[in-house]
Formats: C-alpha cells, sequence, structure tokens
C-alpha cells in the first residue's frame, strides 16, 4: 500500500503536466488563429485592391500628358452657286426666264460663290510640324486652320497648314504646319499587340463640340470594311462626326488607331467605331512624308481565296493561300507565275488568304526581289518575282494573252451545263476577241451545283483540272484524270466580261 504523501506528490505530477499540455495547446490554437486572422485581413487587402483596379485608375493624367498633341481640324471650300434655275424648270423652257428672275431676287441677284466648312480632328507627331488625320477630312479643302489644345488659361492656338500627301486607299492624310517654336507630340504604337480588351481612349472634336475624351476597350481587330488595305481596330469608346483623324491611344500614351469611321443607323455613336490600326498608317505616313505620295508593291496576278473543295480538287492538304486566276502583264508574268498557281508563301510569310497577300505585296518596297512559293503540278515550286509599283499599273492596261481557234463539235451535258465549243458565231455574239478559246456554257441546270455556285448561261470555261480545254473531250479527259486521282472534284477556270475566277464542282454522281 502506497503512501499518501507519494500519491499526493504524483497527483500533483500529473496535474502540473496536463496544464502544461494545456498551454501549449492553447498556444497552437493561437498561433492557429493569428495566422487565420493574418489570412484574412491579406484576403481583405487583395478583394479592395481588385475592387480599386475594377473601378479603374483617373484617366486625369494620360489625358493631360496626350491632349497638347492633339488638334481640331477646320477646313473651308469654295463652292460656286447655280447661276440659273437649275432643277426647276427643263432647260430651254419659255419659263426658264422668270424662274431665274425669282432666284435672283431671293439671293438679291447674288451668285457669288460661298464657302463650305468642315471638322475633323488630328495629332502631331512631330515637334516640327507634321500633323496626321484622315483623307476624307481635307479632301477638296482650299484652306486647312489647325485648333491647338489650349490648355488651363492659354490663349487660343491657330495654324494654317498644308497637306503633303494623302492617301484615299487608307484614309490617311499627312499636313505640315509652321510653328515658332516646337510642338508637343506623341508617338505611335504598336496595335499588333493591342488585345480584345485592353482600355483606349479616343480624342477629337466631336459635332464640333471642341476638344473631348472618351474611353473604351479595343471590341475586336482586324476588321475589314471596304478597302484592299483596311485593318481596323474596332472600339466601344464614343467616336462621332468630328472625331475623323483623331488618334486612339493605348494606357502608355501610343498612338494604335486613327479614328475613322462608325456603325451607326442615326449617325451618332451606338458605341461601334473602327480606327485604322497604326501599323497600316506608320507605313503610309513615312512614304508621303518621303514622297507625297504611296509607293506600294505589285505583283500583277487576280487571285481568289481557296476554299475547301477547291483545296481538294488541286490536292492540297487544306484550304489556305491564294490561288492565282489571271496574270496579265506585269511582275508576275515575267517572273513566270501561272493561272492556277496557289500562292503558298510570298517574302518568306505564310499566304492565309488573298486579302492578307494584298496586304503583305502592298506594304512590300518597289523593286524589291521577293521569292514566291507555289502549289503547281502537285507540288511546290519558288519562283523568283522582281516587284512593280501599284500605282503606276493602275494607270495602265495589262495586256491579253494569244491563244489559238477552237473545233466546232456538238452541245453536251456536262456537271449540270449544257456546253459548246467556242465558234466564230459565239465569239462575235459574246463579243470575245477572235484569239479567245473554250467552252461555252449555254445553259445551267437550276438543280445543279454548278448553278448553285454561280456558274451562268454565257461564261465561257478556259481551263478543268488547271489546263486548258477546247473541246469536249478535253472536258471528259480531265474529268477522267481527275478520278482516276482519287479526287472527289474538278476544279473548272470560268471566265465573265473578261474577269476569271475557280469554281470547284464535285465528279459525284
Amino acid at each position: 500500500m502506497r503512501d499518501p504523501a507519494e500519491l499526493t506528490t504524483r497527483s500533483t505530477q500529473v496535474q502540473a503536466q496536463a496544464r502544461s499540455i494545456s498551454v501549449r495547446a492553447d498556444d497552437r490554437v493561437g498561433f492557429l488563429r493569428l495566422m487565420w486572422l493574418a489570412f484574412a485581413g491579406m484576403l481583405i487587402i487583395l478583394a479592395q485592391t481588385s475592387a480599386a483596379f475594377a473601378r479603374g485608375e483617373s484617366l486625369a493624367p494620360l489625358a493631360e500628358k496626350i491632349s497638347p498633341a492633339v488638334v481640331n481640324i477646320t477646313t473651308s471650300t469654295l463652292i460656286e452657286n447655280q447661276t440659273g434655275p437649275q432643277g426647276i424648270v427643263p432647260e430651254g423652257s419659255p419659263f426658264e426666264d422668270f424662274f431665274r428672275e425669282f432666284q435672283d431676287r431671293g439671293n438679291n441677284g447674288e451668285n457669288a460663290p460661298r464657302r463650305s466648312n468642315a471638322l475633323g480632328s488630328g495629332f502631331v507627331i512631330s515637334e516640327d510640324g507634321y500633323i496626321v488625320t484622315n483623307n476624307h477630312v481635307i479632301a477638296e479643302a482650299d484652306e486647312i486652320l489647325i485648333e491647338f489644345f489650349p490648355g488651363d488659361g492659354q490663349p487660343k492656338k491657330e495654324l494654317p497648314a498644308k497637306v503633303i500627301g494623302a492617301d484615299e486607299k487608307t484614309d490617311i492624310a499627312l499636313l505640315k504646319v509652321e510653328a515658332t517654336g516646337p510642338l508637343q507630340y506623341v508617338k505611335f504604337g504598336d496595335s499588333d499587340v493591342a488585345r480584345v480588351g485592353d482600355w483606349v481612349i479616343a480624342m477629337g472634336n466631336p459635332l464640333g463640340q471642341g476638344f473631348s475624351v472618351s474611353a473604351g476597350i479595343v471590341s475586336a481587330r482586324n476588321r475589314a470594311l471596304s478597302g484592299s488595305y483596311d485593318d481596323y481596330i474596332q472600339t466601344d469608346a464614343a467616336i462621332n462626326r468630328g472625331n475623323s483623324g483623331g488618334p486612339l491611344f493605348n494606357m502608355d500614351g501610343e498612338v494604335i488607331g486613327v479614328n475613322t469611321a462608325i456603325l451607326s443607323p442615326n449617325g451618332g455613336s451606338i458605341g461601334i467605331g473602327f480606327s485604322m490600326a497604326s501599323n497600316v498608317v506608320v507605313k503610309v505616313v513615312d512614304q508621303l512624308r518621303e514622297f507625297g505620295e504611296t509607293r506600294r508593291g505589285w505583283l500583277g496576278v487576280r487571285i481568289q481565296d481557296v476554299t475547301e473543295d477547291m483545296a481538294e480538287a488541286m490536292g492540297l492538304d487544306k484550304p489556305g493561300g491564294a490561288l492565282i486566276s489571271d496574270v496579265p502583264d506585269g511582275p508576275a508574268k515575267d517572273a513566270g507565275l501561272l493561272a492556277g498557281d496557289v500562292i503558298l508563301s510570298f517574302d518568306g510569310v505564310e499566304v492565309e488568304d488573298t486579302r492578307g497577300l494584298v496586304r503583305q505585296v502592298g506594304e512590300t518596297t518597289v523593286g524589291k526581289s521577293v521569292r514566291v512559293v507555289v502549289h503547281r503540278d502537285g507540288g511546290t515550286q519558288t519562283v523568283l518575282v522582281t516587284l512593280g509599283r501599284r500605282e503606276d499599273a493602275e494607270r495602265s492596261e495589262g495586256g491579253e494573252e494569244e491563244t489559238s481557234e477552237a473545233p466546232v463539235e456538238e452541245n453536251a451535258d456536262i456537271l449540270g451545263l449544257t456546253i459548246s465549243p467556242l465558234t466564230d458565231e459565239l465569239r462575235t455574239d459574246m463579243g470575245l476577241d477572235e484569239n479567245a478559246e473554250g467552252l461555252v456554257v449555254t445553259q445551267v441546270d437550276e438543280a445543279s451545283e454548278a448553278y448553285a455556285k454561280g456558274l451562268r448561261s454565257g461564261d465561257l470555261i478556259t481551263e478543268a483540272g488547271q489546263q486548258k480545254v477546247t473541246s469536249v473531250e478535253d472536258l471528259e479527259a480531265r474529268m477522267d484524270e481527275a478520278r482516276e486521282a482519287g479526287r472527289k472534284s474538278l476544279l473548272l477556270l470560268v471566265r465573265r466580261g473578261g474577269d476569271p475566277r475557280f469554281v470547284a464542282l464535285s465528279l459525284e454522281e
């Protein structure tokens, strides 16, 4: 039997150990609680930071920085007044003198020319006074006045400007003012790195209200409106009439677009505006500044996109590239490019479609020799082409190829088409050159694939399977060759009114 004193001592030790364990547990709980409070505090701070970021910082500092480089543009054009009662009575009418007298009384007998004013925007790109705007802002103007941002407490400053050069295709113009000192200016940014969702600022003179700032985001990129060289940034930043020619800024204060057009049913902003991408504008401005005009590269081919059935008919792995439908006199013909070639690569850059090729060729230096990789006869070939100048080509007409006369045969029904060899009588009726050859489409089954793809009576088929056809036998032979090669479609080169295009028709019955 244990001594009571010993039991008491033992009990005391157990209680002490228990208290020690309890203290350590309390310390752990306290530590964990402290860690949790710290973590929760961090979450609160992050949430507050995110909310502040979502609200966005004030754009005032950026606007103050770039505003001095933005300008309002007022143009003036002299318009001759009509000198007679045009539009009221026919010329030579016995009432002509009466209405002329009536008109003269209405304007006190004055038929003096009047001035028409228009407003737009622009921005300074150099300290010595070069200014970028839209061509349509200054087109046909005989006086151009530039109003500069006044700043706080500063007097209004206006200077006359002269046109250095303009480009209708991209709607860009370059102006110049003579200032007494260096001007504040802005730089171009890289529009290719702009992402959908990035914040942007539009500045200009909307509806003649004076200097205004609007903000939004990049809504879309690579928009095409109507031109061959279009590359528009779409934005929901408010753009109205008068904003034309003004800058679209990124958050670094760099110009990534020139505000050019809006999509609107009522003429006002509905959040769909378009700015010509800066990477297009820079090339145009550099040429206008150096030459006073644009100098675009010219390849000298007519092209069309390659569809899936065309790709299958030509043995391509996938659609893509630009299919040459015609090669008039020019650099491409001199270098040996042929109708039916598919341009896969131009100057080391893969060609995705016709639009991309047109832009790339136009941006290439005139006179440069470039390597053009084409798909031809089931393989690839590289052709070296020395580019001409598009502006020179547009002033002249291309030549025609010489061909031989086709034999006379009976009509035949093939691929939903009624076709006939080209005769002298048909050449005369169709207004074709005496050397033209091929197969004439005299009728198209409206339920056929050919009709759905746009073939019509009067079309001229000059090639099938990328080989010339002058007889029904030629066409049937091309069809047999395509089937033997395992192809499901036959590629036809069709001309209408002198304009060529390729069409792929299914061979499956």
